[in-house]
Parts: C-alpha cells; sequence; structure tokens
C-alpha cells in the first residue's frame, strides 16, 4: 500500500521530474545553436540539470513497470523522455559539429575555446592533434619547407589563411525578448539596427545581434 501511495505521489509529481522550464531553456539553446554561425557558451548548468532529471525518471518508469502501472500512462512517461533525451542529444551533436568544422579558430583564443564544456574542449584537442598528424603523415611533409604549415598557405603568410572561421556576417531570422534600443547592440553597430520590437521576428546580420543574443535577450528563430 505504502508502495502504491509512493508512485502515486512520484506520478503527481512529474512536472518537477522533467522541468518544463528546462525542457523549454534546452530548446532555446538547441535552436539558437543551430542558427549561429559560431559556437555558442556551453549550457553547463543547463544541461547538468536535464541530465540529473533523464536519469531521475529512466528509474521511475522502471520502478512504474515494476508495480504494474497501467502500460499507456507508462508509455505516455516514456514518450516524454524519449523527446528530452532527443532534444538533448541534437544540442550536443550540433556543438560536436561545429568544434570539428572550425577546430583550429576555435583553439586559436581563449575567448571561444572557454565556449566549450571540458569535454568538448578534450575532443577538439584530440581532433586537431589526429588531424596534424594526419596531414602531415600522408601530405605536408612531402612539400617544400615554406608550404608545410597546416595553417598557413605559406611561411610568407602574415594569418593563419588555411583556418576556416565562421561568417559573422550571416543573416539569421531572430525575435526579441523584450524592447530593444540601439544601447543593447555593439555602438560600432548602432546605426545598423535603431530598436528591436519584442517578439516581432527580425531578419538581421548576425554579428549586429551577437551582443544582446549573448547576454539572453534575443532568440534565433
Amino acid at each position: 500500500m505504502a508502495g502504491e501511495e509512493s508512485t502515486s505521489a512520484i506520478m503527481d509529481d512529474h512536472e518537477t521530474l522533467i522541468s518544463t522550464t528546462d525542457v523549454e531553456l534546452l530548446k532555446r539553446a538547441w535552436r539558437n545553436e543551430k542558427a549561429a554561425p559560431e559556437i555558442l557558451q556551453y549550457e553547463s548548468s543547463l544541461v547538468q540539470r536535464i541530465k540529473e532529471q533523464i536519469e531521475l525518471v529512466e528509474q521511475n518508469v522502471e520502478m512504474f513497470e515494476g508495480d504494474g502501472i497501467d502500460p499507456l500512462t507508462v508509455s505516455l512517461y516514456q514518450m516524454d523522455l524519449d523527446r528530452t533525451q532527443f532534444l538533448l542529444r541534437s544540442y550536443l551533436r550540433v556543438r560536436l559539429q561545429k568544434i570539428e568544422e572550425y577546430l583550429f579558430h576555435i583553439l586559436k583564443t581563449d575567448e571561444h575555446l572557454n565556449r566549450l564544456s571540458k569535454p568538448e574542449q578534450m575532443f577538439a584537442r584530440r581532433c586537431t592533434d589526429d588531424l596534424g598528424n594526419h596531414l602531415d603523415e600522408t601530405v605536408l611533409s612531402k612539400l617544400p619547407d615554406n608550404y608545410q604549415s597546416v595553417l598557413k598557405q605559406s611561411i610568407t603568410s602574415e594569418e593563419d589563411d588555411m583556418v576556416p572561421a565562421p561568417r559573422l556576417d550571416t543573416f539569421v531570422i531572430c525575435k526579441a525578448k523584450q524592447y530593444l534600443s540601439s544601447i543593447d547592440f555593439e555602438p560600432e553597430y548602432s546605426m545598423e539596427i535603431t530598436e528591436m520590437e519584442r517578439d516581432l521576428l527580425t531578419f538581421a546580420c548576425y554579428k549586429f545581434i551577437k551582443k544582446p543574443l549573448e547576454k539572453g535577450k534575443i532568440d534565433l528563430v
């Protein structure tokens, strides 16, 4: 009897197991990451909370099945769990794709490197080492000395012109979460965007809305 009451209490308290707010925040992080041309700051606290909630619900779904709860009810909980897991995997997968595409660019500065989680940093460094070794063994070692750099076309190049970088001049669709005036944007771009109405879809150059996006005032669509 006590077990049934405990199970019923857990089911009634389902909203505290997989927080609706956290799932919505994860959706927002996923949409922003998917639409942004550069890698964004890793949502460490949010991802940790989601992982803990997923683990808790997995344990309770197993308990529901063992307690003979209606299979339809259990399947609904499982569907909710599956959707959350899919969303989390999609968020992490988008980030890994960006890391692979902009490896050397990300590792060039602490600003970009610090946007990654610790496992992502390890992944980026390992990929860089593996790719560098592979290129050196198969191509670079066979070229003249002036052309053996992974980062530059030749030793005379002043910049790392072989390193792909995100195109911040890409146009994106965004929506402000509040009214924004010119002071919310970078000073150098204040003449490009003078204001942005709340909840109004806007087609804008990414670098113009980068600052309010990082502060959580804008969502990408």
